[in-house]
């Protein structure tokens, strides 16, 4: 859980530095360009199968986790202080991760399978700036992003230092390091996916 977890934060920081191209405001040029050459680098698209390998391995992961830990009590403890214990987002990861799924659903339906289709088809003219621009004009579709961002960042927050605990390290020293620096990358990714739908909403960008 802790591998594929630290595999696809490694991957958000490729996939969000590449969208954020459209800040350049260019209309879409830096970003069209960033998005091509992701699309047709056939080492990128090797990666990107062990990219859905590594995804679906950490959500059959996160099912089995669940499951055992809760066929580990059955029944609940009469007293039961989690607030004191633990935080909420580290108890609602399942939660978290099955919001996230459905966003990832409508995300792959409304973007990746226009793209492949593009490629695939004999390299069809498809502009991504654009097509992003149209989406996220219409309010429902912002408020989507909006909400699988929000979650994305619990997500993140209790899983980088979660990820790094399973391999050992946690140390007094270390672990709070560790901690900001979890901090420092899920306010940063989760800020730039969430000004995205916004800027475009917003019409910040043309």
């Amino acid at each position: 859980m802790g591998l594929t977890g630290l595999f696809l934060i490694s991957f958000l920081i490729v996939h969000v530095g590449v969208n954020a191209c459209i800040f350049v405001n260019d209309q879409g040029e830096a970003y069209n360009t960033a998005a091509h050459f992701m699309s047709h680098n056939w080492v990128l698209r090797i990666v990107e199968i062990g990219l859905f390998a590594g995804l679906l391995v950490h959500i059959l992961q996160g099912l089995l986790l669940w499951k055992q830990n809760s066929g580990a009590r059955p029944i609940n403890y009469k007293v039961n202080a989690a607030n004191e214990n633990s935080r909420w987002y580290s108890r609602s990861m399942g939660l978290l991760g099955t919001l996230l799924l459905f966003f990832l659903i409508i995300h792959i339906s409304k973007f990746f399978i226009d793209t492949k289709i593009a490629l695939y088809s004999g390299d069809q003219p498809h502009n991504l700036f654009e097509e992003m621009k149209e989406e996220f004009s219409k309010w429902w579709v912002v408020v989507i992003y909006l909400i699988g961002v929000i979650s994305l960042f619990w997500h993140l927050l209790h899983g980088f230092q979660s990820a790094f605990q399973t391999f050992g390290i946690n140390h007094k020293k270390y672990t709070p390091i560790i901690k900001s620096i979890g901090i420092f990358y899920c306010v940063v990714v989760c800020l730039l996916f969430a000004l995205m739908p916004i800027a475009f909403y917003l019409k910040w960008l043309e």
